[in-house]
């Protein structure tokens, strides 16, 4: 299991990841460009609210399909469900105990302002 929490330790997360953490990418939809975390995925049934389920906050745009989470006391991004939950959720690396993302630089880009749910995991180099 790994460890994502926000930065005032109020919500804390713990998830089994899909994929190791240098799989990590960013996107680049609308609201990704101007939020800017890289993330890395975990499976549907992967991700447990261990502290802090009320002190998160939902943001949903566009379509309304997916469901993007962040601490609603420093707000830090923690995570989002996928348009299709049966896909999952991102994590936001920077948020994982442990990880550097500029580490893991330089990264991959979902190409996400071309989103189509079938092709969605394609990644641009």
């Amino acid at each position: 299991m790994t460890r994502v929490t926000c930065h005032c330790g109020a919500v804390e997360l713990r998830v089994t990841l899909k994929e190791p953490v240098s799989n990590a990418r960013r996107c680049d939809c609308s609201f990704c460009a101007k939020r800017g975390p890289a993330v890395v995925f975990v499976g549907a049934g992967d991700l447990e609210i261990v502290q802090g389920k009320k002190d998160l906050t939902l943001y949903q745009w566009n379509t309304g399909q997916e469901e993007h989470f962040f601490c609603s006391h420093c707000g830090i991004y923690t995570h989002h469900q996928h348009a299709d939950p049966r896909e999952g959720y991102a994590v936001n690396l920077g948020a994982i105990e442990g990880v550097n993302p500029a580490d893991h630089d330089p990264m991959p880009w979902l190409d996400g302002r071309n989103y189509q749910p079938a092709d969605f995991s394609k990644v641009r180099s």
